[in-house]
């Protein structure tokens, strides 16, 4: 894997592309701290995007299927950095309209990158290697997001806000060029005739997963760790003042992000051991484990800790998860599969945010960490239930079949 050109094309993007990522996310905080004085209206104006993005999911998804992936990539990057152009214009007239130009522009283009990246990856390598590429992609994409919001938060202290967004811009610059080198064959890319392309609508996508039980399985599984990372920031704050302590923020992103890395590193050793899908139920329950914990957030030393497990549960759950859509979803499929699994991430992101702050202003931050540990320690329950019987049924099936 190492010697393969493509993956070292698409870490290497993917850090750079990060890092500008990540600062410009500094810089568009920034701008509408001092422009917005109104919570509400900031997470109006990040959501408008949003809400576009996961409008166009299925068009992403059908044009990721019927074009290359690479095409799809380049077209998508090129309007990424195009965007920036506006976000530089708004700097200048001191204008939101021209910052949601911008917001809408990058969601635009991340509804068609990340589907045409996820369908790119078990194109670069062998299927026995996508668990080793997906670990070492989403650690990667980690450590750019560290560094850049480290360096963001840097640049902000000695340069003037427009600064970020050049870097961003040369960094998105960047990302387009390297996307330019690479080599991939797609042969899930149809080449028979227009009326073939016609039927890869998104509707046909349905069908096909239920068809493939570990999929629905794993689909669903996601609910459970993004019932953290929904509302992570707004945990974060609330332990920071419970605690009376700004450190403790800084500890906590770091322990959680050595954690993700070391276990995105050691999945792949897992998997000698336990099968994928046992590791998905496994580091399911650590999550809810992790948000019992943080019942006794009081404690420094335990808050870091939760976190830590935390961050090695989903450091292994992700890997897995993306491997085992890859591997079982055809590729012909995967363009529309990403495509929809992006969209049902947004929109359970934006549904746990607003539930986590519904429930820390109605029944505080303690009782809400229980209330979701026992629901992820609950559904991972129920969840392997349902696997163990559907996994009997279809063994069921194909006995009767051959008998």
């Amino acid at each position: 894997m190492w010697k393969n050109r493509n993956v070292w094309i698409l870490l290497l993007g993917e850090l750079i592309a990060g890092l500008g990522l990540w600062m410009g996310i500094i810089g568009n905080l920034e701008f509408m701290q001092a422009k917005i004085p109104s919570d509400f209206m900031k997470s109006i104006i990040l959501a408008i995007g949003i809400v576009i993005g996961v409008a166009l999911g299925p068009l992403a998804g059908k044009l990721t299927d019927q074009l290359h992936k690479k095409k799809v990539m380049l077209a998508a990057g090129l309007l990424r950095t195009i965007s920036v152009l506006f976000m530089l214009l708004a700097l200048a007239t001191d204008s939101i309209g021209w910052m949601i130009v911008f917001l809408i522009l990058i969601q635009i283009s991340a509804a068609f990158y990340f589907p045409a990246l996820q369908a790119t990856l078990p194109l670069v390598v062998d299927e026995k290697e996508l668990l080793q590429l997906n670990g070492v992609y989403m650690n990667v994409s980690t450590l750019s997001r560290i560094l850049g919001t480290a360096l963001g938060g840097a640049l902000l202290m000695i340069m003037p806000l427009h600064t970020l967004y050049l870097f961003s811009f040369a960094a998105y610059l960047a990302l387009f060029l390297l996307t330019m080198l690479l080599k991939v064959d797609d042969d899930s890319v149809s080449k028979v005739g227009e009326h073939v392309k016609e039927k890869r609508d998104f509707s046909t996508l349905f069908p096909m997963i239920k068809q493939e039980p570990i999929v629905s399985i794993t689909l669903i599984m996601l609910l459970i760790p993004l019932l953290f990372i929904g509302g992570f920031n707004l945990i974060v704050i609330n332990i920071s003042e419970l605690q009376d302590s700004a450190a403790i923020k800084g500890w906590i992103y770091t322990a959680e992000g050595i954690a993700f890395m070391l276990g995105a590193f050691t999945v792949k050793q897992l998997t000698k051991y336990i099968s994928q899908v046992q590791i998905l139920f496994v580091f399911s329950l650590f999550v809810g484990v992790s948000q019992l914990m943080l019942y006794m957030a009081t404690n420094s030393l335990i808050t870091i800790i939760a976190f830590t497990i935390f961050g090695f549960a989903i450091g292994c759950f992700f890997p897995v998860a993306a491997t085992i859509f890859q591997t079982t979803v055809p590729k012909d499929f995967h363009g529309r599969f990403f495509s929809f699994r992006n969209m049902l991430e947004r929109i359970v992101f934006q549904v746990v945010l607003l539930t986590t702050g519904f429930l820390l202003d109605s029944i505080g931050f303690q009782l809400m960490t229980v209330a979701f540990g026992m629901v992820s320690v609950g559904l991972t329950t129920l969840f392997y239930i349902w696997y163990r019987q559907t996994r009997q049924r279809v063994t069921l099936n194909k006995k009767k079949a051959l008998s």
